[in-house]
């Protein structure tokens, strides 16, 4: 195989890079394409460049004057403080990143080091409760270089999000000595929150004496939820004790506890905690009737962040919850409702992570049964369902007249890295890509007893998110190959989009290369566009200057089809703040972000082609995918969504696109037309590697057909 041309990569670099906000990650980008003589090369500088550039102190600093000059009314540093702070614990991560931002701005303006240092603590707070580990870490310690007037106010907490963080990452024994330097450093009135989570990390370190024995010492809480959570860490640490039954004992006194208008959180973690309790008792089958009454009413369980955890050191996450009853009802045999509880897990993902800040529809946070899904199978139709587990990959093969459950014994850290390494060797051009692709695609698929043809809807799970499917290889050939390919975040909102508009007309809304200013042009999406155009003289084309956010909002609900070349970015704080970058319009920047996409009726929308770098990418948290655009735009009703999951090259993607729309127009369904377009670029010689033909996820509705362009 020859070389990536660095040519065709470079032109479409400049789309990937702009991911980056500040012209110091373009300039890097600029100059690696102009140094690197091949792409591989260059994509690695640029990638670098782009990941360095990201909310880091420099660029935090300069988006804090920008927005402090945008306030019609100025706070003083420390208000901002104490909004940050409010925001923090409310679960609005992207407000209180530029809340504390602003605060950075006026710390830096006035030189003052006691607002520097609060400013930094404040955004190791909310790196940390919004799971961003390293930055967490990073705020934290640059707080501390900063002198404050009272130290116990900075030293104590910068400690402590330190501590939580060494206990998220596993590194407990590490953590037990950050929080005993924090609990030194620490006011009266915070003392007892680093306490509680120094005790949460001894149970986790094994030292169940001292925790015993700092158990005792702590004051009863005030606030009811408080108190939850103590009674929680004394049951877990009878467990840590070796005594199950003395545990489950507690645990079932604490089914009952009345914690005002959250009682159902708690008594959901009371009863995983019987189910925890069953296990150590070797009992799996009470253990799995305990999860059972765990995940019972959990639809009636408020979605919300609750900070009180993390002040706790508890860090709990329902996805926990439901990957037990996925591990233990698959080992007791019970195939149906492990793989209903799957999908479960996957609405409740998406109320999580919206928490009631954008409007979801009861439609799209609905789960359909097995026997539902199996009625809408077709003969030749086959759902892949994965369920990554701590300890193995769980898969279920459903058709339309059985389901066979698979287990593979990948560890989800192994998972990780195996998905990291082939991304990895396909973004980069590697002829490694190939071997990684029949290993990997051996590994998820060869256990599977697929037959050639059989159409494949993948609902993936964690790290399987950022996988391309197609791109896997199965007895020397690419799975696009012998199989056409569809993915869906969760089997009930393929089968109810699938059950909506099986066609549409052959009416295209397009919007190319969106006026922002030069560094963000893009002259290959315009062309794009214009070509696109010609498979359908019925359009409505909107370039340059015309391509704003107002025009998008207006037309967008009515377009049939919709196809957006531009600019996207995924926030990996907050994935509702992941945003599309449209024309400027009154002198201004404008974008259209993930919370706004949720409220459009996009109902008659059937389907978005995103044909900007990375647009498929939302954020991984612990257990599944949580948001991004994927979700965004199918729950608020389009049918089909074209995403990519990583930097895309000019060349490729107009044979790809002009394939796949040409193949449309001419009756074809979605999914053979997706294949046929991948299939285009793959038997050019050129671009035979998966970085070039591989990067688009067809995504929802796999029927969809187009009506004959009039």
């Amino acid at each position: 195989m020859e070389r990536l041309s660095s040519f065709g990569w470079a032109r479409r670099a400049r789309r990937w890079i702009v991911l980056a906000l500040g012209a110091g990650a373009l300039a890097a980008m600029q100059w690696a394409v102009a140094q690197a003589p091949d792409a591989e090369a260059a994509a690695s500088k640029a990638e670098q460049a782009r990941l360095a550039d990201t909310d880091t102190l420099l660029a935090l600093t300069n988006d804090g004057a920008i927005l402090y000059a945008q306030d019609s009314i100025k706070l003083s540093g420390y208000q901002y403080c104490s909004q940050a702070v409010a925001l923090a614990e409310a679960g609005e991560f992207r407000q209180s990143v530029r809340a504390a931002s602003k605060a950075l701005h006026l710390a830096n303006t006035t030189r003052d080091p006691n607002l520097l240092a609060m400013a930094n603590r404040d955004l190791a707070i909310v790196y940390s409760y919004s799971g961003q580990l390293d930055k967490a870490e990073e705020f934290a310690r640059e707080a501390l270089k900063h002198p404050a007037r009272d130290p116990k106010l900075v030293v104590g907490p910068a400690y402590k999000v330190i501590g939580d963080v060494q206990t998220r990452r596993g590194d407990y024994a590490i953590a037990v000595t950050s929080y005993d330097t924090a609990l030194a450093n620490s006011s009266q009135r915070y003392a007892p929150l680093v306490q509680a989570s120094l005790v949460n990390a001894l149970i986790e370190s094994g030292d169940a004496p001292r925790a015993r024995q700092l158990l005792g010492t702590l004051p009863p809480p005030r606030e009811a939820s408080l108190a939850a959570q103590l009674d929680r860490t004394r049951a877990r640490l009878l467990l840590a004790e070796n005594k199950p039954a003395e545990a489950r004992d507690l645990y079932r006194q604490l089914t009952l506890r009345q914690a005002g208008v959250d009682s159902g959180y708690f008594q959901l973690w009371a009863w995983d905690g019987v189910a925890q309790s069953d296990l150590a008792l070797g009992d799996k089958q009470a253990a799995a009737e305990a999860v059972g009454h765990a995940l019972g009413d959990v639809d009636g369980v408020r979605a919300k962040f609750r900070s009180e955890e993390f002040k706790m050191g508890l860090f709990s996450d329902l996805q926990t919850v439901f990957e037990r009853g996925v591990g233990l009802y698959s080992d007791i045999g019970d195939t149906r409702r492990a793989f209903e509880v799957s999908e479960r897990s996957r609405s409740r993902a998406l109320l999580d992570a919206v928490r009631g800040r954008a409007r979801v529809s009861e439609e799209a946070a609905a789960t359909v049964d097995l026997a539902t899904l199996q009625r809408t199978l077709r003969p030749d139709e086959r759902v892949v369902q994965f369920h990554s587990l701590p300890e193995r990959l769980q898969v279920w093969v459903v058709s339309p007249t059985d389901i066979r459950a698979t287990s593979i014994p990948i560890k989800r850290d192994d998972l990780n890295e195996a998905v990291e390494t082939f991304r990895n060797s396909v973004v980069r051009g590697r002829r490694a890509a190939i071997a990684n692709a029949d290993k990997l695609g051996a590994a998820l698929l060869g256990p599977l007893r697929l037959a050639a043809g059989e159409r494949l809807i993948i609902v993936p799970h964690g790290p399987l998110h950022y996988l391309p499917f197609q791109a896997l290889r199965l007895d020397g050939r690419y799975v696009i190959e012998t199989h056409p390919v569809s993915v869906a975040p969760s089997m009930s909102i393929a089968v109810r989009l699938a059950q909506r508009s099986p066609q549409v007309d052959a009416v295209l809304t397009a919007f190319g290369n969106p006026r922002i200013e030069d560094k963000y042009d893009l002259p290959g999406a315009e062309a794009e566009v214009r070509q696109l155009a010609k498979s359908f003289p019925r359009n409505s084309v909107y370039m340059g200057a015309a391509a704003t956010k107002t025009q998008f909002r207006e037309v967008a609900s009515r377009a049939p089809l919709l196809h957006v070349a531009a600019h996207a970015e995924a926030d990996q704080v907050d994935p509702l703040y992941s945003r599309i970058l449209l024309a400027n319009e009154n002198g201004q920047h404008n974008f259209l972000e993930a919370q706004e996409i949720l409220g459009l009726p996009m109902q008659g929308n059937a389907l978005v082609t995103l044909s900007a770098c990375e647009s498929g990418l939302g954020r991984i948290e612990k257990g599944d995918e949580v948001l991004g655009f994927t979700r965004s735009f199918l729950s608020a009703g389009t049918s089909t969504l074209i995403a990519s999951l990583w930097p895309v090259s000019d060349d490729a993607t107009e044979i790809l696109m002009s394939t796949l729309y040409a193949e449309l127009a001419k009756g074809k369904d979605i999914q053979l037309a997706m294949q046929a377009g991948q299939l285009a670029v793959l038997k050019e010689p050129r671009m035979s590697h998966p970085f070039f033909w591989a990067p688009f996820n067809l995504i929802g509705n796999w029927r969809l057909k187009v009506g004959a362009p009039g």
